[in-house]
């Protein structure tokens, strides 16, 4: 990822900040077997963005604190023999109201995932689960929500209902003052050999019906379109929406996926990584991801847990 100076990513600075104010985040860690996991939450717990219990192999942890340095005499541990026992113990303390959040350490998503999303004591709710990125583009004037770049890999309609509700009340949770939702897809006319168009258009009805709310829908939206006013104004597309967006809703995993990684590695933007539609937030790091956008997820689970014991949004709880 190109460097970038935290001057670059206001809108980062202005959201770890709003979550700061709050009272810290109780975040089971999930196997930070590594330097780098354990680095990142403990850098989220000295800014006072968590509270720390540390799930998985004692040895491990404790091993990954020497590398880093880290003193861990104030931080409980609980021990699990390997990464799918950690998994399994984290999302039993959700249920029982012992954290407030889940974040991965250094087993692979699949595990973490696995755990949560399992049926008999997972985390599900009503909801369709599924994951947003929250990205911060240098030069951009606004943050811009991208769903759904890990989960859902080919979404049904009645499956974007729920990611595009999702991101409207996790847009609702960062206080975002207005919520624009483009639908995205490779064109911005409806076209029937292009089913994207059509999920795009029932979508943007729906909502004019009622069964999507919280936010102005328009689409289909192709990306320059969605974004970017000058190309909005060219094609003749009126709308709230329309060059004006920030929040993206993908036609698929594989789409969301390279927008979010290309906005990251060729663009310099951050991406911070939530789970939504389950009883408690998840975050997803990665190994790629900068330390501000490891705080930034912190800070994002902790507003969103906000909303959802404030009974303002139901994406989580």
């Amino acid at each position: 990822m190109p460097p970038a100076s935290p001057a670059t990513h206001p809108h980062y600075d202005r959201l770890i900040a709003a979550a700061r104010a709050l009272p810290p985040l109780r975040v089971a860690v999930v196997h930070p077997a590594n330097a780098v996991s354990l680095e990142a939450a403990l850098a989220s717990a000295a800014l006072g963005l968590i509270a720390p219990t540390l799930v998985g192999p004692r040895a491990k942890i404790e091993a990954a604190a020497r590398e880093a340095n880290a003193d861990l005499s104030n931080i409980p541990i609980v021990d699990a023999p390997h990464s799918h026992a950690a998994a399994d113990a984290a999302v039993t303390m959700a249920l029982r109201g012992e954290v407030d959040a889940l974040m991965k350490g250094s087993l692979h998503t699949d595990e973490l995932m696995g755990a949560v999303v399992r049926r008999e004591g997972g985390l599900r709710t009503s909801r369709r689960i599924s994951h947003c990125f929250v990205m911060d583009i240098p030069g951009h004037s606004q943050p811009l929500i991208i769903s759904d770049a890990a989960i859902n890999i080919a979404p049904t309609l009645d499956e974007k209902v729920d990611i595009v509700q999702n991101a409207i009340d996790l847009a609702h949770a960062l206080l975002m003052p207005a919520v624009r939702v483009a639908i995205l897809s490779a064109t911005e006319t409806v076209n029937t050999k292009v089913p994207s168009t059509l999920d795009a258009a029932a979508l943007c009805k729906m909502a004019d019906r009622g069964q999507i709310t919280g936010a102005q829908l328009d689409g289909p939206l192709a990306m320059d379109n969605a974004i970017d006013p000058e190309a909005a104004r060219i094609k003749g597309i009126v709308s709230p929406v329309a060059g004006r967006a920030n929040v993206l809703i993908v036609p698929s995993l594989d789409a969301g996926n390279m927008l979010a990684k290309s906005l990251s590695f060729l663009g310099g933007a951050y991406a911070a990584g939530i789970v939504l539609g389950t009883r408690a937030p998840v975050i997803l790091t990665s190994r790629a991801d900068s330390e501000p956008a490891r705080l930034a997820s912190c800070a994002v689970a902790s507003m969103l847990a906000k909303a959802g014991r404030e009974r303002l949004i139901k994406a989580v709880g």
